[in-house]
């Protein structure tokens, strides 16, 4: 009997080593396990990665990464994160997934789509029909065109929303299930699909099964201060993670020498943070680390922050990998933030505090600094068994296999 193929077509899907967008194929080993194939098709080039694929000069490049997981790596044009090239390269990777061949990959069963981008949507609806696949999932990560509406006040109007805004809606007509990583995004998809019964929830997760431990070098443990309440950051630099209220929190307590501030990750936002912060001794800025060496550094902070931005976007919930590492190291998180039902939220493992206010991370950070070392570590157990009991992939992946 042949196996059922997956196809999972996302631009931005990586490998462990590629230090970032492992979702599918931690997914990808529950899958196999299960008896599935799976070919994952990504983008040949994602600004977010430490290790960029390694690709042939051809349309399609296809890599056996392991036993039942195989990439296809489409070529697409380099890009900058914050530049309109980033648009251009989505709808390359879209017209280029058209031409995918079933004597290559394998003829697909089931077909994921995982926006953003959310063009790809599209394409997986003509590949369908192509190849008679049984059922086809539309997997929102991120709510767009919300995201530019809310995070950069685009216009309902503007030419671009309004393309996107159709494309959304015959991606949720035309999808056999709706999946969002989202838990309120039920709220605006039901809206647009009317079919509740299409939705079903399927969060981000983490898996200490699937990490392998990696040292960091002594240069980055030299970087981080001994003997000081830290407050940490990992993750993206860029507009959707409120930093810029953290750095201003830095700024106000630049003559506590009790507390330090080390902020770890890339991003377009991060060349102007550190500027804005040139003369603060009270704050580090360390280069992405590899996804394995996430929690070796975690543990050498006090709190763990996370910031989001007062805007309804939230409202739907949101589905940061951030939340899981911090509560697989027991970190207290301290959550800038209106109430979104966050995983630190309904676990309890930390403080959470009004979005967009410099002063009340400084409340907030004082307030778990005065916490004895039993209290901060209660908080964390709360963080790390509520990730372990909802958020590990084996849990996460029987909801898929329930659709499949």
């Amino acid at each position: 009997m042949h196996k059922k193929i997956i196809w999972v077509l996302n631009q931005t899907a990586g490998k462990p080593d590629s230090g970032w967008g492992e979702r599918h194929f931690n997914f990808s080993k529950y899958w196999i396990e299960k008896g599935y194939d799976v070919k994952i098709i990504s983008g040949s080039y994602n600004h977010l990665f430490i290790n960029q694929p390694k690709v042939l000069n051809k349309t399609f490049t296809i890599e056996k990464v392991e036993k039942g997981i195989t990439f296809c790596w489409v070529k697409i044009p380099k890009y900058d994160g914050g530049s309109v090239f980033k648009l251009w390269s989505m709808i390359v990777f879209a017209f280029r997934i058209l031409f995918l061949k079933s004597n290559k990959l394998g003829k697909p069963s089931i077909i994921i789509v995982s926006s953003m981008p959310i063009f790809q949507i599209l394409s997986g609806i003509y590949l369908k029909r192509k190849f008679k696949s049984e059922k086809l999932f539309f997997e929102i990560r991120d709510l767009w065109p919300l995201t530019p509406m809310y995070l950069s006040d685009y216009s309902k109007y503007n030419l671009m929303i309004i393309i996107m805004k159709w494309i959304e809606k015959v991606g949720y007509k035309k999808s056999d299930a709706i999946v969002s990583l989202l838990p309120n995004a039920h709220k605006y998809i039901n809206k647009i699909s009317k079919n509740p019964s299409k939705f079903h929830w399927i969060s981000n997760g983490i898996d200490d099964k699937l990490l392998k431990k990696e040292k960091l070098s002594k240069h980055i443990h030299g970087m981080i201060p001994k003997n000081k309440f830290i407050i940490g950051y990992t993750g993206t630099m860029g507009m959707a993670n409120a930093l810029e209220y953290l750095i201003e929190a830095s700024i106000k307590l630049k003559e506590d020498n009790s507390i330090h501030f080390v902020l770890v990750g890339n991003g377009y936002l991060k060349a102007k943070l550190k500027d804005l912060t040139r003369n603060n001794t009270n704050i580090t800025f360390i280069s992405k680390i590899n996804k394995n060496q996430v929690q070796e550094v975690l543990n050498l902070f006090n709190i763990c922050f996370i910031g989001r931005n007062d805007t309804k976007l939230f409202d739907y919930g949101v589905a940061s990998n951030k939340y899981f590492d911090y509560m697989l190291a027991k970190r207290p998180i301290l959550e800038s933030s209106n109430s979104i039902k966050s995983p630190a939220e309904l676990s309890k493992c930390g403080l959470r505090v009004k979005p967009e206010s410099s002063t009340a991370i400084v409340k907030g950070i004082y307030k778990l600094q005065s916490m004895n070392p039993e209290q901060l570590n209660n908080l964390g157990i709360k963080g790390y068994n509520y990730v372990k009991k909802y958020h590990n992939f084996d849990y996460l992946s029987e909801k898929y296999l329930k659709l499949f």
